[in-house]
């Protein structure tokens, strides 16, 4: 009978552990989704920001060889991510595919000139830079005019700001929630031992020494718990890499060796402080306290 209810207790013990370990993983798992939102939305709104750009209309005289130099110095700018430059023919070709009809058959001249279409770095991307950008241009000889939708700009970077503020407040809300898991399912395992924390000290055990298993136990839990949601977060990443690529993109490795670690050190320190307030409670606690 002894036999057969300590395989019982360790039955008990072990499907205790696991359940454990499944729910910090999937905590865990969802605080990694947040990190992977986050960095995402990032680059989401780096990516709209860097093709808004403007377009820089150039003198008709201007030679070719001119222009090329000009481009040249343009791509030298420190806010300057790329530059395109449209010939008076490709302007035309363009606007022809647009309007539907060749209005150069009609006006028998082609009244557009070349551009330099440029692109910003995010941080650039505003109506504050663009604007100081705007007259620097105009010093060159060779601009006719500096074109930009000012309307636009503005109307993305506010919605950009809403958004994230909207995602960054979610997030926060997601983290306390998942913090509050990870700590009421540890509570309960504790709870569930807190007859074995009280028969501890009766026999004479110190504090340190009764917390000493638990609190190892919290660290290996922990760990466990940070690995598989690690795990199953590097599969959701290669599958969302593979499938929509043209969607969600998560190439930098340095960020998401940083999210990882985060979400490991998360785990570790999330149990080891529940453990430790959980078994802090039940060794402070009074006997008749121990069966409400």
């Amino acid at each position: 009978m002894a036999r057969k209810e300590q395989t019982n207790t360790r039955r008990r013990l072990r499907s205790a552990y696991i359940t454990s370990t499944i729910s910090i993983s999937l905590v865990l798992f969802m605080l990694g989704l947040i990190g992977l939102l986050l960095l995402n939305t990032k680059r989401l709104s780096d990516y709209v920001k860097e093709n808004i750009g403007f377009t820089i209309f150039l003198n008709d005289d201007v030679k070719e060889a001119d222009i090329l130099h000009l481009q040249k110095t343009l791509d030298a700018k420190h806010y300057v991510k790329e530059t395109k430059y449209i010939t008076k023919e490709q302007a035309a070709i363009d606007f022809q595919e647009e309007l539907g009809e060749d209005f150069i058959e009609v006006l028998e001249f082609n009244p557009l000139t070349p551009s330099i279409d440029v692109k910003l770095y995010a941080e650039y991307a505003n109506t504050d830079s663009i604007s100081k950008i705007e007259v620097e241009f105009q010093k060159f000889a060779q601009i006719k005019e500096v074109a930009y939708q000012e309307s636009l700009i503005h109307l993305v970077n506010e919605n950009i700001r809403k958004i994230s503020l909207v995602i960054l407040i979610f997030s926060g809300l997601l983290f306390l929630i998942a913090v509050a898991l990870v700590n009421n399912t540890i509570r309960l395992s504790i709870y569930s031992k807190r007859f074995l924390i009280r028969t501890m000290q009766l026999v004479g055990a110190n504090n340190g020494f009764i917390r000493k298993p638990f609190l190892y136990k919290s660290l290996i839990l922990g760990s466990l718990g940070a690995f598989f949601a690690i795990l199953i977060l590097s599969g959701l990443i290669f599958t969302a890499q593979k499938n929509f690529s043209e969607i969600v993109s998560f190439k930098d490795y340095k960020l998401l060796t940083f999210l990882f670690l985060l979400i490991f050190i998360i785990g570790i320190v999330i149990n080891w402080i529940s453990t430790y307030t959980a078994v802090s409670k039940y060794l402070n606690i009074k006997t008749d306290q121990l069966y409400n």
